[in-house]
Formats: C-alpha cells, sequence, structure tokens
C-alpha cells in the first residue's frame, strides 16, 4: 500500500512530465528506453519506492532540479486538490495584443523564471491569476471568466478562484 509520501510524489513526478508534454511511452521513447513506461508509471502511482539515486536521475532527465519533485509541505490525505490553472500558450498567441498584452508579459515572465520553455502550456497558480486580476483593473472572477472565454484557461480553474 503507497503511503500519503509515496502518491504526493508519484502526483509531483506526473506534473512535471505532463507539463513537458510527455506520455509515459513518450518518456521510455525519449530516453530510448532508459525510463520504463511501467516503472516511471509505478512511481507516479507511489506502487513503487524510488530511491534518492533513481529520483536524481529522474529529474536530470526532466532538466529540472530533485527539489522540484518533491511535494511540498504535508500531503494533503483525502481532501480533494485544488483545480490547476493552465494557460494555453498557443491559444494566447491568437488573442489580439491589446487584450493579452499584460497576460502574455505575466507568462513569459513565469517561463523565465522557471527556465520553462515548452512553449505549449503554462501552469500558474490562484494568486497569479489574482495579480493578474489587479494588472486587467477587474476582478478575479471575470478576468478568469474572460480567459477561459478566449480559450487560454481551463474551464475547471474558475473553482480554484472561488474557493481561493
Amino acid at each position: 500500500m503507497a503511503s500519503d509520501y509515496s502518491r504526493a510524489l508519484g502526483s509531483r513526478l506526473r506534473a512535471i512530465r505532463t507539463q513537458q508534454g510527455l506520455s509515459l511511452h513518450g518518456v521510455e521513447e525519449k530516453s530510448e528506453g532508459r525510463w520504463k513506461a511501467v516503472v516511471v508509471g509505478s512511481y507516479e502511482r507511489g506502487d513503487r519506492a524510488v530511491t534518492v539515486q533513481r529520483l536524481a536521475e529522474l529529474a536530470d532527465f526532466y532538466g529540472v532540479p530533485v527539489s522540484a519533485l518533491l511535494p511540498e509541505g504535508a500531503p494533503q490525505g483525502s481532501s480533494e486538490p485544488p483545480p490547476r490553472l493552465v494557460l494555453d500558450l498557443e491559444r494566447l498567441q491568437e488573442v489580439p495584443a491589446e487584450k493579452a498584452g499584460p497576460l502574455d508579459r505575466y507568462a513569459k515572465t513565469i517561463q523565465s523564471q522557471r527556465g520553462d520553455y515548452n512553449g505549449r502550456v503554462l501552469s500558474i497558480r490562484a494568486d497569479d491569476l489574482r495579480t493578474l486580476a489587479v494588472i486587467y483593473d477587474v476582478p478575479a472572477t471575470t478576468l478568469c471568466d474572460e480567459f477561459i472565454a478566449w480559450g487560454v484557461l481551463n474551464a475547471d480553474a474558475r473553482r480554484a478562484v472561488e474557493h481561493g
């Protein structure tokens, strides 16, 4: 049975992999078989213990510091995780600059700070959306709805803003 920490670690591993647009089989292909899909999947489910050495190697493969793979704080237990706020950067480029300029600059700043240049999507926090609402001078829920209407923010993000 997987511990809460193992599941939290697995969740971080999955988040990093999906942020990079990789499926489990994509990891196996990109690593030329070094990382087997079934093994990475078992790490992500918390079904298999990962050694510190293997964790460091996996962090190197993903191009992130080991600390990025470690869960933050105590595991949340059975509480439902907040919805992820994911910006679609490709759709953002289709929105007129007079509307999307502040969001585009903010997203580029986050990418630069994180060293995250995959160019397709960017995860942000509810606090980032509240900061953007100040920049746009509208309530966060209104801005969230506008971003969803533009197609640049996932629809379930509104729940994070309402409850965050």
